[in-house]
C-alpha cells in the first residue's frame, strides 16, 4: 500500500491539473502567437521543452502559431561566409550576399528544426517561410550620433499580413512555424524583420487571445539584477511609465513598444517570459500566478 508521502505527491499533482482546468476551458480553440528566440534557442534541452509546451497546447484545443528568430545562427552563418555581422540600434545592416546567408539559415537550419521537433513529440506541425506571410517595406535607420540615415540593404517592417497558409493550417490543427522574412511590396525582394515586430504583427491580424514572447529575459524587472523586483503585470499606462523613468530600456523597449501595439490591434493580452526557465509557457498560461510579465491594454491599479 502506498504511503503518505506517495500519497502526497499524487495529489500535488492533481492539484496542479486543477489549478489549470479554468484555464483549458477558457482558452479552447483561442490562438496563442507565440515568439521564440534569445539564448533559450542555443540550447537543445530547453528547445525540447518548449516544443513538448507547444504540443500540450495543440493537444488541449489551444491553437498555437510559433514565429521564430535566429539572430545568433544567422551570425554565426556569416562568419562562417567570412561576412562581419554589423548592427545599428539592434537592426542587422544586410546587404545582398548577406540576405541570402539570413535566409538560409532560417529556412533550411532553424525553421525544419522546429517543425521537427514538434512532430518528435506527436505534435502536427508545417513550416512557413515569412515571406509568403508577411508584407514589407524596407526602412532605414539613424547614426549612432543621429546625425544621418543609415541604408540597412535588405531589412523591412510588416505592412501587411497574408494569413491564408496560416488560418488553413489553424483549421487543419496544424502548427504553423513561421520565420522572420517578408516579401516587398512591389519587387518581392526578400527582407530581414524583427522576428518581435513580425510575432506582433501576426497576432493583431489573427486577433490572437494572447501574444507570448519567450526570450532570455524574466521580463520586466524594476532593477535588472534582482529577480525579486519582476513585475507581474503591467498596463500600457505603467509601461509608458516605466520607459520614461528608464525601468525598460536598450533592446526591451522595442519588445514592449510592439507589445503595445499588438494589444491595439486586438491582441488580448502580452506575455514576457523567460525560455531559459524548462516548461516556461506552460507555468505562464496554466498558473495562478505565472512567471513572467504580463501586459495589458489597460491600466492596472497598483501596478509599478
Amino acid at each position: 500500500m502506498a504511503g503518505p508521502e506517495h500519497l502526497r505527491k499524487h495529489i500535488d499533482k492533481a492539484a496542479v491539473l486543477v489549478e489549470a482546468l479554468p484555464y483549458l476551458q477558457k482558452f479552447r480553440g483561442e490562438i496563442f502567437l507565440i515568439k521564440v528566440g534569445g539564448s533559450a534557442m542555443e540550447d537543445p534541452a530547453l528547445v525540447e521543452s518548449l516544443l513538448r509546451d507547444v504540443v500540450f497546447l495543440e493537444a488541449v484545443g489551444v491553437n498555437p502559431v510559433l514565429v521564430h528568430g535566429g539572430g545568433k545562427a544567422i551570425s554565426h552563418a556569416m562568419a562562417a561566409s567570412g561576412l562581419e555581422p554589423r548592427f545599428v540600434h539592434g537592426l542587422r545592416v544586410t546587404d545582398e550576399a548577406a540576405i541570402h546567408i539570413v535566409e538560409e539559415a532560417l529556412g533550411v537550419v532553424i525553421n525544419p528544426s522546429l517543425v521537427d521537433g514538434i512532430l518528435k513529440f506527436g505534435g502536427a506541425a508545417v513550416g512557413i517561410s515569412g515571406k509568403e506571410v508577411f508584407v514589407g517595406q524596407k526602412v532605414k535607420a539613424k547614426s549612432e550620433d543621429g546625425a544621418q540615415e543609415v541604408d540597412l540593404g535588405f531589412v523591412g517592417r510588416v505592412i501587411d499580413c497574408q494569413l491564408g497558409e496560416i488560418e488553413a493550417s489553424i483549421r487543419g490543427e496544424i502548427v504553423p512555424v513561421v520565420s522572420p522574412l517578408a516579401a516587398e511590396k512591389g519587387s518581392g525582394h526578400v527582407l530581414n524583420v524583427n522576428a518581435d515586430i513580425a510575432a506582433a504583427a501576426l497576432a493583431g491580424r489573427l486577433q490572437a487571445e494572447k501574444l507570448i514572447y519567450m526570450s532570455d529575459v524574466l521580463g520586466v524587472m524594476q532593477d535588472p539584477e534582482d529577480a525579486d523586483s519582476l513585475v507581474h503585470t503591467a498596463g500600457r499606462e505603467e509601461v509608458e511609465a516605466m520607459i520614461d523613468e528608464g525601468v525598460i530600456s536598450g533592446g526591451m523597449i522595442p519588445k514592449v513598444r510592439s507589445a503595445l501595439e499588438a494589444l491595439s490591434d486586438g491582441v488580448s493580452k502580452v506575455h514576457l517570459i523567460d525560455g531559459r526557465i524548462s516548461h516556461s509557457l506552460l507555468l505562464e498560461i496554466f498558473t495562478d500566478v505565472g512567471v513572467g510579465t504580463q501586459i495589458l491594454g489597460e491600466s492596472v491599479a497598483g501596478s509599478p
